[in-house]
């Protein structure tokens, strides 16, 4: 089986590593019998086991699941005031904050990291758990483990120094001296219940799939449970998820959902099979088993209302069954003449008999767990192969452009441990097309190997067989794998490496996206954006450095009135001290660069050093007619919308493109081919991510952007701005609560990405208590019971300065006791004596003594220390690439091999990277040519790929210009 259920006996076998990674189907009717008698109660089910608990005693064990999840809520509600951050961690005897450590449990599933993980104690009696009334807790919560268990064996606990914390998490962390050596909190006890229960453990499943350690996963369930936000987990919750980033914390929240579908689809198909009288132990326990919906259609195929149903089904019904049972546990009694039946078709002569015994034993065969088990770990021992070629029909008639494209892939063949994401996802698209067939090719050594073992081995009958009966036993076997085993192998490895080349699609959109976001905006300059055309000419726009539209128009540069238009161009440059043009990449842009070029070159802008740059315009026509523009720009044509989107594109990437729907901004691999609802959950989590850690300025941001804040949404984004409206500017986080919608949760989630410009409020506060102050002396007398009645706004609502940070509210009390530590003032925040009295701090007592002074942890008080030591107006984008600004251009004819230019990543797939080099063509470098050795040191990276936006110095490799491709090789990035 692949997880333990409750049912623990002493007498019980070892269980090897395998079963508990290997998906599983169905137990000997023996065990799925008892299996069944312990699945009744449902109760019983919904306390499987979890990750064990420390010594936390429990009254009594509820049997109700309502009244179980009723007493969790008051206990979760207790913790949800002490969760915070910024609290010290509880010592051991706090029941309410026990940590989540490394579990015994990996012993079985991740041997690699046995010196690394401590055991934990396992305070219980194994023959405890098969009693209905478990006391303990801790009997109730045994987990399920791949290690022997003899007798009443108990598990010393080790000292608490010897639990070995600051072991690196196993991926996708910032740092690798995380966690800081330092406890971590539990969210309020081990156990995670779920809603339908299965025989594996969510927790162990779940870690499994992403390769996330279980404790980090088990806080992760609850912390998603409690509907807290990626971007709010990433920054406030570090110590709880081992300094995951938010790439990881979003798979392992696609992987949880995956596995909630799995369990939720198998309740509901036994619910139909148990109303329909399908239901059996042996059905049951191979359902309960399923951990894919792959596996979750294989065991319930044949149990769907069909018309005909499977040949072992009515093979059932002919009555052979018996026979064919009786053929592998009793053949010596067995004479299959006796089930012949003239009249009966199907049973009418010895060889339709022996047909349906053998489809019997075939349907018996490819069910059964143990034998799926052998037939997968053999082909992981081999070599199997993905095949692709023409397919005969689209070779006689297809258009031979489309059939072009798939050039690759008319003799391709991989294996399927060594195949790319996107040869998958080229393979699946031709054959979608049907330019190509795809065939999984399996050697022959595997079948021969599988039908000896299950002859000699696992069905090896119990006496001596007789030929003829061999004989069906053999084909039987190889009409097992043939008919039912090779097909569904077939089906699983395609799925698996679909369902991977889809997830990495959309991950890789996810980081490209993420890099667009991030793009640092370029402040302080007027731009006129240019979105190019042919006939109906070249749409311009000129805006303010603070965004407002100061003139539109339009200007026909490719219809032979070039030379007139340009004095235009200049006048209006002129007039608006524009010295930077912003060209959109769409139609006509190649002739419009060239244009505004020609005039650069010959100073015709003078005395305006005038510079140019392209920007993808993806996504802005689809803008200029939403319901936003209109309400936005409501006087203004939706061609000239675009102009303005164009430009300010550049002015603050973020706030602009946010407007548009992520998937129309295209900077994806296939993405058209992927699941639209994965790709806009993952792409809409990226937008409130990058949103969320730039921050907003509540007093002056656009509504579209306040609804990407995480805790935010459009009703809420909406109540904001009209609260703002009617009492003008917010002074403090704190008036965030006076808003309608926004409860408590919705506060916790979006307070820390909020910021208040210090300046503005301090001359808003002041103006406001010179009015009351002078309304105060002309109504003195007489309206004394007034006053009281209405307090002054500015004395009840004061300006805190460390609004500004990034410092959540639930922090400040540390905060501001880390600002008496070393002495330091509130207002002095981001400035350099700030900086120097925090230095001078931590170099003496270190991050970690000074936590423990203050009683928090290390990841609170560095959040604090950066928030504190910002200067004032930091924006995480300024470490990011800007535009790249040009006055000349290189045409495609210009290339030659070995020219080395300077370019814009545009766009990053699994294969290579694509680069603007200024000739109209993206030009690739491929993925072997990118090496760590170019990529430069000083930035942090996720991985070894580039981003779009990155500045890269490239030298030609290879110009194609027929079929208009250049191949680059990296030189260095900028």
């Amino acid at each position: 089986m692949s997880s333990l259920p409750r049912r623990v006996k002493s007498e019980a076998k070892a269980l090897t590593s395998e079963d508990d990674e290997l998906p599983s189907f169905l137990n000997s009717s023996s065990e799925s019998e008892e299996e069944e008698e312990e699945w009744e109660p449902k109760s019983k089910i919904a306390k499987r086991p979890r990750l064990p608990k420390r010594n936390e005693a429990k009254t009594k064990k509820v049997a109700a699941p309502r009244s179980a999840v009723a007493r969790k809520k008051v206990k979760k509600v207790a913790i949800k005031e002490e969760m915070d951050v910024c609290l010290p961690v509880a010592p051991a005897e706090d029941s309410r904050m026990q940590l989540l450590k490394p579990k015994e449990e990996d012993v079985g599933t991740k041997p690699k990291m046995l010196n690394q993980k401590p055991e934990v104690p396992k305070k219980m009696e194994i023959n405890s758990l098969q009693g209905k009334n478990v006391k303990s807790l801790e009997s109730d919560e045994k987990p399920s483990t791949s290690v022997p268990v003899v007798g009443n064996q108990v598990k010393h606990e080790k000292s608490e120094e010897d639990f070995a914390f600051d072991e690196p998490p196993f991926k996708k962390i910032k740092s690798t001296t995380c966690p800081e050596g330092k406890p971590v909190k539990n969210l309020g006890g081990n156990k995670v219940k779920e809603e339908f229960e299965m025989n594996w453990d969510i927790v162990r499943a779940l870690s499994e799939i992403t390769n996330v350690e279980p404790w980090v996963c088990a806080n992760l369930i609850r912390l998603f449970k409690e509907e807290n936000t990626i971007p709010f987990i990433a920054r406030y919750r570090k110590e709880l998820i081992n300094n995951l980033e938010a790439d990881a914390l979003r798979e392992v929240q696609q992987a949880l959902e995956e596995l909630r579908t799995v369990a939720k689809k198998t309740h509901t198909m036994i619910q139909k099979l148990k109303k329909e009288g399908k239901l059996s132990g042996c059905l049951l326990t191979a359902l309960l088993n399923c951990r894919t919906l792959e596996e979750l259609d294989h065991v319930s195929a044949p149990y769907k209302t069909g018309n005909k149903g499977t040949k072992a089904q009515r093979a059932k019904q002919l009555g052979l069954e018996p026979a064919a049972l009786s053929l592998l546990q009793n053949p010596m009694e067995l004479n299959l003449f006796s089930y012949i039946r003239p009249n009966t078709k199907g049973l009418s002569t010895i060889q339709e008999v022996e047909a349906g015994v053998q489809h019997i034993l075939a349907d018996i065969f490819a069910k059964d767990k143990d034998t799926l088990d052998f037939i997968r770990k053999l082909c992981q021992q081999r070599y199997i192969c993905i095949q692709s070629a023409l397919a005969k029909v689209s070779s006689k008639s297809g258009n031979e452009k489309d059939i072009d494209k798939f050039q690759l892939y008319h003799e391709f063949s991989c294996s399927i441990k060594n195949i790319q994401h996107h040869q998958i996802l080229a393979i699946n698209r031709g054959e979608n097309l049907k330019i190509l067939t795809v065939k999984v090719n399996i050697p022959d050594g595997v079948k021969n190997e599988f039908c000896w073992w299950c002859v000699n081995e696992r069905w090896r009958p119990k006496q001596f067989l007789k030929p003829e009966l061999m004989r069906i036993l053999r084909n039987s076997v190889e009409d097992a794998y043939k008919r039912l085993i090779y097909p569904l192998l077939c089906r699983e490895f395609r799925s698996k490496l679909t369902s991977d080349a889809e997830k990495e699609s959309v991950m890789m959109f996810g980081r490209n996206l993420r890099q667009l976001l991030l793009t640092s905006p370029v402040r302080g300059r007027t731009l006129m954006g240019v979105d190019p055309g042919y006939r109906h000419g070249c749409k311009l726009a000129i805006i303010s450095p603070t965004s407002q539209i100061l003139h539109t128009d339009v200007v026909y540069l490719h219809s032979g009135q070039g030379f007139r238009e340009a004095e235009k161009i200049k006048r209006l440059l002129l007039q608006y001290n524009c010295s930077t043009i912003v060209i959109g990449n769409g139609t006509a842009c190649r002739e419009t660069e060239a244009y505004f070029a020609d005039l650069i070159m010959k100073k015709y802008f003078a005395p305006l050093d005038v510079v140019y740059c392209i920007v993808s315009e993806a996504g802005a026509s689809i803008y200029s007619v939403s319901p936003e523009a209109s309400k936005e720009m409501p006087d203004l044509d939706p061609n000239l919308r675009s102009a303005v989107s164009i430009a300010r594109r550049v002015q603050d990437p973020l706030a602009e493109l946010v407007k548009i729907e992520p998937k129309h901004i295209g900077v994806g691999m296939y993405q058209h081919d992927v699941s639209q609802t994965l790709l806009k959950a993952t792409l809409d989590s990226v937008v409130e991510e990058c949103v969320s850690f730039v921050g907003v300025d509540i007093n002056i941001c656009s509504e579209i952007l306040l609804r990407h804040i995480a805790g935010l949404n459009a009703n809420r984004a909406k109540n904001i701005i009209e609260w703002r409206e009617k009492n003008g500017p917010f002074i403090n986080r704190e008036q965030l609560k006076e808003v309608k919608g926004l409860g408590p949760k919705s506060f916790q989630q979006c307070a820390g990405f909020i910021r208040f410009n210090q300046e503005y409020i301090k001359t808003f506060c002041s103006s406001k208590k010179t009015e009351l102050g002078s309304h105060a002396l002309l109504t003195k007398a007489g309206a004394q019971g007034k006053k009281k009645s209405k307090p002054t706004p500015c004395v009840s609502q004061q300006p805190n300065p460390l609004d500004q940070t990034c410092i959540h509210p639930e922090s400040y009390n540390i905060a501001m006791r880390f600002l008496s530590f070393i002495g330091g003032n509130a207002n002095d925040i981001g400035k350099s004596d700030m900086q120097q009295k925090v230095n001078a701090v931590i170099q003496k007592e270190g991050l970690e003594g000074t936590a423990k002074r203050l009683n928090t942890t290390v990841h609170t008080l560095q959040l604090i220390i950066d928030g504190l030591t910002q200067p004032e107006g930091f924006d995480i984008r300024t470490d990011f690439d800007k535009p790249d600004f040009k006055r000349s251009i290189v045409c495609f004819e210009d290339l030659s091999v070995g020219t080395v230019l300077t370019g814009k990543v545009e766009n990053a797939t699994p294969f290579g990277v694509f680069v603007d080099i200024g000739v109209g063509k993206a030009g690739l470098i491929p993925v072997r040519n990118i090496t760590e050795a170019k990529l430069s040191k000083v930035k942090k990276r996720r991985s070894l790929g580039l981003g779009p936006g990155e500045r890269v110095e490239v030298k030609v490799l290879n110009v194609d210009i027929p079929r208009l491709r250049i191949t680059l090789d990296l030189i260095r990035v900028l």
